[in-house]
């Protein structure tokens, strides 16, 4: 399964409460400011995956982060323009709804595991954790964008640049990814 979507978003809270996005670019700076938090998810259980939802498309709001919760740990993942992603940590509430600028009048809430793959994850223990780069055709321009990869052993969860917002992949890893993982099996 892999889910793109889009729309324009707010900058700096997204009309999230509570959340303030930091863009890094590359894998370097990724694993700097959070690899090891992100490695210390490894053995943890995925107790929910909520993502942002539009209540009058009935649709997701891949502008929003994805919120992965592991046992009380929540790690916020969002990609923005071509090669940016934002990582925070417990700052957003989804008993809250999203206002997004420009849209007050459509509703938007937090929805859990709302895309086929994501429930069967849930309950499921973190093998690896892993920062992705993209290694496509010598002239693709995703090339050296970043994604995060949450193994579960027999399938990986993807949250990847899906040119300007969060795109989602839930199965094998796909075959032009580099791994580097930040935990070791």
């Amino acid at each position: 399964m892999t889910v793109v979507g889009g729309h324009n978003r707010r900058v700096g809270d997204f009309g999230i409460p509570g959340y303030r996005a930091r863009w890094l670019t590359g894998r370097t700076a990724v694993a700097t400011a959070h690899g090891s938090r992100l490695a210390g998810l490894t053995g943890r259980t995925l107790t929910r995956a909520w993502l942002a939802w539009d209540l009058a498309g009935d649709s997701w709001w891949a502008d929003c982060p994805v919120l992965l919760d592991f046992a009380g740990e929540q790690v916020e993942v969002n990609h923005w323009k071509f090669d940016e992603i934002a990582i925070s940590w417990n700052t957003v509430d989804p008993a809250r709804d999203v206002r997004w600028l420009g849209m007050e009048d459509a509703p938007i809430a937090w929805r859990p595991e709302p895309l086929p793959g994501l429930a069967g994850l849930v309950g499921r223990p973190l093998v690896d954790v892993e920062l992705l780069e993209w290694h496509g055709a010598p002239a693709d321009l995703a090339n050296g964008t970043v994604a995060l990869g949450f193994d579960f052993d027999d399938t990986v969860l993807v949250v990847f640049n899906a040119l300007d917002e969060n795109g989602l992949s839930v199965g094998p890893l796909p075959p032009d990814y580099r791994r580097h993982r930040l935990t070791g099996r």
